[in-house]
């Protein structure tokens, strides 16, 4: 999202307006989150207004105004209308809203992360501005979110995709490849880098809620930056320090990335329906947990706020633990065979 609040909000009442600049300015949550608060909030005043019977049953639900939501009308918010909006989004709202094959109702991670707006967006009325004596919604809880373990490919898959990549942007796509899979960098922090960000052997990469961290580059990322640098197109001027730029001599986008990780999996005859830009940030994480890398440095590299989140990767299946089982000395006893009475 690179529009500024005042284009993408400007429908937005003056109560949410000074939340997402709230949020932003000092929290220091991202641009992208700002805007994905604000649609979420959007999507629940419009819901209440409906359910309160405040416009036409038959005005479709995005077309339904907010700018007219203010601090009375919040105030009437109960714990039992955020339990109609949610029973809204898990079974009529449609998961494609331009599409006439889409599905109803969506996912678990989508209603929490909803959950998790309105929740913010009321303890700022209580805590903060001191609007509401009361959060209606102090108690609502989030769905259960059914956890999976992560998808990541194997060391040959990675070295397969690596091997395959050929085109006319080969250096910087390899190089691109080679950063995720080495770093374990999401996309936004990947298509974020700045020649500036690189000193020696590491970088500086902004992550979630603009949090700074800093990754060393081993050999093989060097040696992709070295080989991928002389054949970097010319930006625009205001993209001059991106790292990564695209045919259109812009900085590259989220999506250009996702779509080259994509033809690239292709072309390495990869499951293109499996694997992704996001799964090869899993691979690396994977991969340097299953060769020892201990569970609070491999947080540090991810960036993750918590443990926990890191956690996940100590439930994938590491051959070294199948072979510590192997080595028990009683692994080799068998059952005995039962005698015929």
């Amino acid at each position: 999202m690179d529009k500024p609040m005042s284009q993408y909000a400007a429908d937005a009442p003056r109560v949410l307006r000074d939340f997402l600049t709230y949020i932003s300015t000092i929290q220091g949550k991202s641009a992208k989150t700002a805007h994905e608060y604000y649609l979420d909030l959007r999507l629940f005043f419009r819901v209440l207004k409906h359910n309160k019977g405040l416009v036409s049953k038959d005005m479709p639900m995005d077309q339904i105004p907010i700018d007219d939501i203010d601090v009375d009308f919040l105030s009437q918010v109960t714990l039992s209308d955020a339990y109609d909006y949610l029973e809204y989004m898990s079974g009529e709202r449609p998961t494609q809203q331009n599409s006439a094959f889409t599905d109803y109702g969506l996912s678990g991670t989508s209603r929490a992360r909803k959950v998790s707006a309105i929740r913010a967006f009321f303890r700022y009325l209580t805590d903060k501005r001191h609007v509401l004596d009361n959060n209606p919604v102090s108690n609502l809880e989030s769905p259960t979110i059914r956890k999976t373990l992560p998808v990541y490919l194997t060391t040959d898959d990675s070295v397969r995709l690596l091997q395959s990549v050929q085109g006319e942007y080969a250096e910087r796509d390899f190089c691109i490849l080679t950063l995720f899979l080495n770093c374990g960098l999401r996309v936004s922090e990947l298509v974020g880098l700045n020649l500036t960000d690189f000193q020696g052997d590491t970088v500086r990469v902004l992550g979630k809620g603009n949090k700074e961290r800093t990754v060393y580059l081993n050999e093989a990322c060097k040696l992709a930056l070295e080989n991928y640098l002389p054949k970097r197109l010319t930006p625009h001027e205001r993209d001059k320090n991106a790292l990564f730029i695209s045919r259109n001599h812009n900085r590259i986008n989220v999506q250009t990335v996702k779509w080259l990780v994509k033809k690239h999996l292709e072309q390495a005859g990869l499951d293109t329906q499996k694997y992704s830009a996001h799964k090869l940030r899993h691979t690396a994480a994977t991969l340097m947990y299953q060769n020892g890398v201990d569970i609070r440095t491999l947080q540090n590299i991810l960036g993750h706020t918590s443990v926990n989140t890191t956690m996940i990767y100590t439930h994938i299946e590491d051959s070294s633990l199948r072979e510590a089982a192997a080595k028990n000395p009683l692994a080799s006893v068998k059952p005995q065979e039962s005698k015929q009475q």
